[in-house]
């Protein structure tokens, strides 16, 4: 597992490369192609559609960076961070060069059209190193292991909880008895 902690972040960078060349390649087709006498990017459909992409691009990056981080660092929970940064970077990658075949139109899906191979190289880094489906599994046992080395965060609104088991309001911090686990969130 040590091995995919360290590969999966330049595997996150590469989605992060694509994710951005693809939303560039978009724009600058949106801008310079007109559609009833002004430019694509013109079109609020078109202007939404690119400035999702490029806050998904921002966040990716972001996630990217954090991987890379904690695998310097020797995080302990690089495992997490990093299966999360090739997840969510490859699967952004993916959106984003979907968008740059269609914002072409018909151009978008040509051989000799840049978005294709984009497309291409976006499906690959969702499956190597881990398809995105086992990503999801390290990321969810991480979890578990992460919860079960601690207490509830919210122990009133857990299962068999004073008052949950018969429909009651869980009671306030304040009016728990007999646990000696500090309130949680945030006291006035």
């Amino acid at each position: 597992m040590r091995t995919f902690d360290h590969s999966r972040p330049p595997v996150a960078s590469q989605s992060v490369g694509v994710a951005q060349g693809a939303v560039d390649l978009a724009l600058d087709y949106a801008l310079r192609r007109y559609s009833f006498g002004e430019p694509l990017f013109n079109h609020q459909a078109i202007e939404f559609k690119l400035a999702r992409l490029e806050a998904e691009v921002a966040a990716a990056r972001a996630l990217s960076y954090q991987a890379a981080t904690f695998v310097d660092e020797g995080n302990a929970r690089m495992t997490k961070i990093s299966a999360a940064a090739k997840l969510f970077a490859s699967d952004v990658a993916m959106r984003a060069t979907t968008e740059a075949v269609q914002v072409p139109g018909g151009n978008g899906y040509l051989k000799d059209f840049p978005a294709e191979r984009m497309m291409r190289d976006a499906k690959v880094l969702q499956i190597y190193e881990g398809a995105n489906e086992i990503q999801a599994l390290v990321i969810a046992r991480q979890m578990l292991k992460e919860a079960d080395a601690r207490e509830p965060i919210w122990p009133e609104a857990m299962p068999g909880a004073a008052g949950l088991a018969d429909g009651r309001a869980a009671p306030a911090p304040r009016e728990q008895t007999g646990s000696n686990q500090e309130p949680a969130g945030a006291v006035a």
